[in-house]
């Protein structure tokens, strides 16, 4: 049996599995299409795109996220004003022809026509940035209208699929901490084919791209002792999507770990908690925040070793004014053991000013 079979077996072999009265059962599994959509009845959602923009030798990284979140007030409070759901919004532009991250942020109650997220199919709203998809599980399209004037860039982008949604963990249902009550329900699709225009201070260019969209959804996200988390999407040259991530506790030291990697047209390989290593290289610290952030990275997956490189290192994001927290979110480099670039996508990185609330 080789390696990679061995990790796949162990991983799953390892996820566990319940049921009422004792009762042995999976977890609950995605079902696509339905769940392109919301899940109000969970506490945080979030839809995640990010990816490579390009218009002849210029290259652009781009972020745009649109969460949902419960407030906790009943569903029964009288007024149709009470704020039960809420819908935030975050957009980045990394220009790296110009060294500088663009970034902006919006928050709206859900409902009156201003923001809101369908059930059974992708449709977040929030004022007049949206995401939406439209055609089959295998064979969609995803349109993305963000405007931000303010911060000096605005994003139309169309995103093709061109491989099948890849569930992560099991079935979709992907453990988060070694207490499995830490979990999400989490799928992607990696590898969409970009089209569009990004305008900067009112001058449109073309681009065309490759991008990656992570939806996720869960009540019970993070350990009492997680503090953050270090994560990648990358998108290989080859075709392939190499996921790894870490939930980190509050000295530093990984809690628990996982991802996967699918070649084309080939099965998920999903890793097990203690085959995924992150070890931190290079740091930049912010001046904004004063977090210390690694840049440079080495990660060991069952998959080969790697090493991941910002293109930029000022790309930490202040969302005090929506979500609450500083994160550093940026367009990075893959590289093989013999250091070749292999593949490129974003790194994420929270709880490095203080720690995430979920």
């Amino acid at each position: 049996m080789n390696s990679n079979r061995r990790n796949l077996l162990f991983s799953l072999a390892a996820l566990p599995c319940w049921g009422v009265a004792g009762a042995i059962s999976r977890p609950p599994a995605v079902h696509l299409p339905h769940d392109f959509g919301a899940h109000p009845g969970t506490r945080t959602e979030w839809w995640y795109l990010t990816g490579t923009l390009s218009a002849g030798d210029r290259l652009w990284g781009f972020q745009v996220t649109f969460f949902r979140a419960t407030t906790g007030m009943a569903t029964s409070h009288p007024s149709r004003f009470a704020p039960r759901e809420l819908v935030f919004g975050h957009a980045a532009l990394t220009d790296l022809a110009a060294g500088r991250q663009h970034h902006d942020q919006r928050v709206a109650r859900a409902g009156f026509g201003a923001a809101g997220a369908a059930e059974g199919r992708t449709d977040v709203r929030l004022r007049d940035w949206r995401l939406a998809r439209d055609g089959p599980v295998n064979d969609g399209r995803y349109t993305v209208r963000v405007r931000s004037p303010a911060a000096g860039f605005s994003l139309d982008l169309a995103l093709a699929t061109t491989q099948p949604p890849l569930l992560q963990g099991l079935d979709g249902w992907s453990q988060k901490g070694p207490d499995p009550q830490h979990n999400s329900h989490y799928y992607s699709e990696p590898q969409l084919a970009v089209t569009g225009t990004v305008t900067q201070r009112g001058r449109a260019t073309a681009i065309t791209g490759r991008a990656w969209l992570d939806h996720e959804w869960s009540t019970a996200l993070m350990a009492p002792e997680a503090q953050g988390w270090d994560w990648i999407g990358m998108n290989l040259d080859d075709g392939s999507a190499l996921t790894a991530f870490r939930l980190r506790r509050a000295d530093g030291t990984a809690l628990f770990a996982g991802g996967s990697f699918r070649r084309p047209g080939g099965p998920v390989l999903i890793f097990s908690s203690d085959s995924v290593t992150f070890t931190a290289g290079r740091t930049w610290q912010s001046p904004a925040s004063q977090a210390r952030y690694p840049v440079a990275w080495t990660v060991d997956t069952p998959a080969g070793h790697f090493t991941v490189a910002a293109l930029l290192d000022a790309q930490e994001l202040d969302s005090r004014a929506s979500t609450g927290a500083w994160y550093w979110e940026g367009l990075s480099d893959l590289r093989d053991a013999e250091g070749r670039r292999v593949g490129r996508g974003y790194l994420e990185m929270t709880g490095y000013a203080s720690r995430l609330q979920l």
